[in-house]
């Protein structure tokens, strides 16, 4: 929306500034300004070589988690965002990408570097098994069809597969290294991770910029239409599954290498509808709206609930007091989240990513805003 405008008296004058993805000068200082930010934030705290103190080193790990969901919820909103096809199992395809890099680490001793894109490979590859079922059935079949992935492949993970995965039991990660040096603290997984996931922001956001991303749209408007224009559907169904899936495994395997042990339990449903909530909270079909809806989702659940939580457990107990208080203490989170996201789905149905285009366009078309 806001990329193609451009300020009052700003124009394009060449083929090459028409294709970029920052056409002002004010827009890629601010982009690579905020990207060399991001770069220098760990050296701000007491990690970093200058062992400065004025940054939380606990930032360092929130953010990490943020880039590893904004990587997992881009490839959702690809899949459902630009080409309308849900999925239920997105939790369970990362983990395939995490145990698969755990096994190709451990087993084969492969390192870091050749067990991520290997992982994302094999992640792709199933999902591309369980987008079969979208040349025949969308919508809320589909999704059921989805959500059978999230209970086929933890089951396959956790029987057929134990003695690779460690069934029910976590199974450790070796430690990411290049060479001699590790990788195991959060101020070396940084630099892996934050630049990895803005490779990957951009890689989705060009995708619309191509021919397939063309026909992904056109497949989200109208499947029949986009057939009868000569768009070969199910070929692209398909490959939306296989990127969606791509992204899930490198997601996974990040997963994997930064805490170094997983377990099933870190690939359940409620993950995966918990990355679902984050993509409706973004905005579904934004390129920004996977980071909008991971930051906020997890700066939700991670800071804001646990500070408001004490104070709601003593004032329930007083107003509801038929209820055991220890019933009480375990449903205030979800409780918390389920009405945070229900308020937000009232009041911004689209998300935060189509707030943020038009405040960039109301700035950009200035005084003229209204």
């Amino acid at each position: 929306m806001s990329a193609n405008i451009r300020p009052a008296g700003v124009f394009d004058t060449s083929y090459d500034q028409d294709f970029m993805l920052r056409r002002t000068r004010a827009d890629r200082i601010l982009s690579y300004g905020a990207f060399a930010f991001l770069l220098i934030l760990p050296l701000l705290t007491a990690a970093g070589p200058l062992g400065l103190r004025l940054i939380p080193e606990l930032w360092i790990g929130t953010i990490i988690r943020i880039a590893i969901a904004t990587i997992a919820v881009q490839g959702l909103n690809i899949l459902i965002g630009f080409t309308g096809q849900i999925s239920l199992g997105h939790a369970a395809f990362m983990g395939v990408g995490a145990y698969s890099s755990a096994i190709l680490g451990r087993e084969l001793g492969m390192s870091f570097w050749l067990a991520l894109p290997l992982s994302a490979l094999i992640t792709g590859g199933v999902g591309l098994l369980f987008g079969l079922p979208s040349l025949r059935v969308k919508g809320f079949y589909l999704a059921m069809a989805t959500l059978a992935a999230q209970f086929i492949i933890p089951w396959t993970l956790r029987y057929p597969l134990a003695h690779l995965t460690n069934g029910s039991n976590p199974l450790e990660v070796p430690v990411p290294s290049i060479g001699a040096f590790t990788l195991g603290r959060d101020f070396e997984f940084y630099y892996v991770v934050v630049p990895l996931s803005v490779v990957l922001l951009l890689a989705a956001r060009n995708i619309l910029r191509t021919r397939t991303g063309r026909a992904f749209i056109s497949i989200r408007d109208n499947d029949l239409a986009a057939e009868l224009l000569g768009i070969n559907v199910f070929a692209y169904k398909l490959q939306a599954f296989f990127i969606s899936a791509l992204y899930a495994g490198i997601a996974g395997a990040l997963i994997a290498y930064e805490t170094n042990s997983i377990s099933l339990q870190s690939f359940q449903l409620d993950r995966s509808v918990e990355m679902l909530a984050m993509l409706l909270i973004g905005g579904a079909g934004f390129p920004q709206g996977a980071l909008f809806g991971a930051a906020f989702v997890n700066l939700l659940t991670q800071w804001f609930i646990p500070n408001i939580s004490p104070a709601i457990r003593e004032f329930l107990p007083r107003l509801l007091p038929f209820v055991d208080p220890v019933n009480i203490f375990a449903a205030v989170n979800p409780i918390l989240f389920g009405l945070i996201l229900a308020l937000f789905l009232i009041l911004e149905p689209r998300g935060l990513a189509y707030r943020w285009e038009i405040l960039k366009i109301s700035w950009k078309i200035r005084p003229y805003s209204h």
